[in-house]
């Protein structure tokens, strides 16, 4: 029996049909048109984050940038933009009341020069003067390896020792690191200048843990003795005198950190050669 040939769909069956597929196609093109419209707007959003992130990146720049050319000293803070210690707890009491980087020679020394202040003495405690960057590891190095010393030498009566700390690496920090743990070291020497050598000594010590914020000077600072210097950090109080002393080392020509002189002449390797250079100054003294 030969099968029923296939019944053809009507005329009103073809036009619903037809309905069907205008109504799917409508509804997959507002599918689209809305898929395109959220990529459209979170491009928007996306965009205005993108220029959000960029201004605050310029602000940034512009804030870290406008520090002062000129302001206050901290007690003991010397026209060469150092603090020097007589003792493990006691600077020197003379310094200058303020700094300005206007004042500095507007072309830098000649390579090999010896800076300003630095001097060979006759006679009393060797003259030891080093530049550090907190934020530099082979001042970390130097400082844990002659740091005992130091202080030995120090309270003997022996050697004086200025730190004259420098931001020479704010450009490998986010935070400006070297200029931050300038000011907090500066803020110590002003307010509890008993706690200056303690204070300095702790931030190299953290260096292989990463940069404090300052919540973190501000702590390290009170575990050193020196109390509560919340106040001179988050204003950066001493920012214009560390600004000095970073542009009067790069004026005097030094090149890096740590950069030390013992008795006027420099030491070649600071970290490998400081305590022989040291005691052969003190032997020759006699």
């Amino acid at each position: 029996m030969a099968p029923a040939p296939a019944r053809k769909p009507t005329k009103a069956e073809r036009t619903a049909a037809a309905r069907d597929r205008e109504k799917a196609a409508r509804e997959e093109q507002q599918r689209r048109e809305r898929r395109h419209g959220l990529l459209a707007k979170w491009g928007v959003v996306l965009a205005a984050l993108i220029v959000v992130a960029l201004i605050a990146v310029v602000v940034v720049n512009n804030v870290r940038g406008q520090i002062p050319d000129a302001g206050p000293a901290p007690q003991g803070g010397n026209a060469q933009g150092g603090v020097t210690l007589l003792s493990t707890t006691q600077t020197a009491p003379t310094g200058t009341d303020s700094v300005d980087t206007a004042s500095l020679p507007a072309e830098p020394a000649a390579e090999g020069t010896v800076p300003d202040g630095i001097t060979q003495v006759s006679s009393g405690p060797l003259q030891v003067v080093a530049y550090v960057d907190v934020n530099c590891v082979h001042c970390a190095d130097f400082e844990a390896q002659h740091a005992d010393r130091i202080g030995a030498w120090l309270d003997a009566g022996e050697i004086t020792f200025e730190y004259r700390t420098v931001a020479f690496l704010d450009r490998a920090s986010r935070t400006d690191y070297s200029s931050r743990g300038a000011n907090a070291a500066a803020c110590v020497a002003d307010s509890a200048p008993g706690a200056y050598l303690d204070f300095n000594q702790r931030l190299f010590a953290h260096y292989e843990q990463g940069e404090l914020d300052d919540e973190g000077l501000v702590a390290l600072a009170d575990e050193a003795g020196a109390g509560d210097i919340s106040a001179c950090v988050e204003d950066g109080t001493y920012r214009p005198f560390v600004k000095y002393t970073t542009a009067a080392a790069q004026a005097a020509a030094v090149g890096g950190t740590p950069t030390v002189y013992v008795d006027g002449a420099l030491v070649p390797d600071a970290v490998a050669d400081f305590d022989t250079a040291v005691q052969e100054q003190l032997d020759a003294q006699g």
